[in-house]
């Protein structure tokens, strides 16, 4: 029998989102690891919107998945969630450990202004 990594993280993902909501004060910030990309979007459940949204398939970043660039992705959203007038936010890990490029992308988001 072998491991499904992906099934765990999902199981793990649904377990956190039943606590995490994101509402128009504190929205959500969500990040995603694909083997060549990082997507990070801040999201207001309570509406159904993205407010925010970065990933490294954009003009002037590089397609790699790595702590580098976490670190750019996190400083880049803080940004465009301070331009859409976002200060607070909920910070979700989507199942991953708080560990190397979350903890990147979080610890540089935090740096830039964004409170979580």
């Amino acid at each position: 029998m072998s491991i499904d990594r992906k099934a765990i993280r999902r199981r793990i993902h649904a377990r956190i989102r039943k606590k995490l909501v994101g509402t128009t004060e504190r929205p959500r910030l969500t990040v995603h690891f694909s083997n060549k990309n990082v997507y990070v979007q801040v999201i207001d459940d309570s509406k159904g919107l993205t407010l925010a949204s970065v990933s490294t398939t954009e003009e002037g970043m590089a397609a790699r998945a790595n702590v580098e660039m976490a670190v750019k992705a996190g400083q880049l959203i803080a940004e465009r969630a301070k331009s859409a007038s976002v200060s607070a936010v909920v910070f979700d890990r989507g199942g991953h450990i708080y560990h190397g490029k979350v903890k990147a992308l979080a610890e540089a988001a935090r740096a830039a202004g964004l409170q979580f």
